[in-house]
């Protein structure tokens, strides 16, 4: 098998939190600006972290900075574990876990993130349905606030646990919305789009990744995860 790095996208792709990353946001927006509703015109999906608060500062007029993310990213850290511990519609996607648990069989398949949220973020939402131990690595939201370069980030991290130069191995970006697609391209990676979040299978075709599929479920879906 040639050295491969998986880098999965966590919502919408890996699991449904039932709205806990959005609410989290809202309240520390609330808290730092006393405005809930600076989000409201956009959607999070294949948004950063540190861009989401970019683009909720800028709805409201206030000068963006990075003292301001970075607090703003603190307090949404601490409500999103408190929302995390209350969300009762959290749920993994299916196909998933039997796909992670193919991945482990592979010698030379290295598992991790590549995610729009900050590491303790992506910590908080794995942790409550017990797959984060399952992420030996991963590139986050807060090593790069753009999706194709944290994703850049996290094949070299997975690279290197491989003990193998990033340009011998099949690196496959697995996602649920045309920028999880988009991003992959930009490094020159495998995507596989799944219509497990807000987009259609049809929407994400249109963007032509790789492959496509409904959910982790459908024929051929680990054989184009694993090569």
């Amino acid at each position: 098998m040639r050295p491969t790095v998986l880098l999965w996208d966590i919502d919408g792709t890996l699991l449904s939190t039932g709205g806990a990353g959005r609410r989290a946001m809202e309240r520390a927006f609330d808290r730092f600006a006393g405005r809930p509703d600076a989000c409201e015109a956009f959607s999070f999906a294949g948004m950063t972290d540190r861009a989401i608060i970019r683009a909720g500062l800028e709805a409201l007029g206030r000068e963006v900075t990075d003292g301001a993310i970075d607090a703003l990213l603190a307090i949404y850290v601490e409500i999103l574990a408190e929302e995390m511990s209350l969300a009762g519609e959290t749920r993994v996607h299916h196909g998933v876990l039997d796909a992670l648990d193919a991945a482990a069989r592979q010698a030379r398949c290295a598992v991790g993130l590549g995610t729009g949220n900050v590491r303790a973020g992506a910590q908080a939402k794995l942790t409550r349905v017990g797959i984060y131990e399952r992420f030996a690595f991963g590139g986050f939201g807060c090593d790069h606030e753009l999706r194709d370069e944290l994703l850049r980030i996290g094949a070299a991290r997975g690279a290197a646990r491989l003990e193998a130069p990033l340009e011998a191995c099949r690196v496959v970006v697995i996602g649920d919305t045309p920028k999880d697609i988009a991003a992959a391209r930009a490094i020159g990676a495998e995507s596989i789009a799944v219509a497990t979040g807000t987009y259609a299978l049809a929407e994400l075709e249109a963007c032509a990744p790789t492959h496509s599929f409904r959910d982790l479920r459908e024929k051929g879906a680990l054989e184009a995860l694993l090569g």
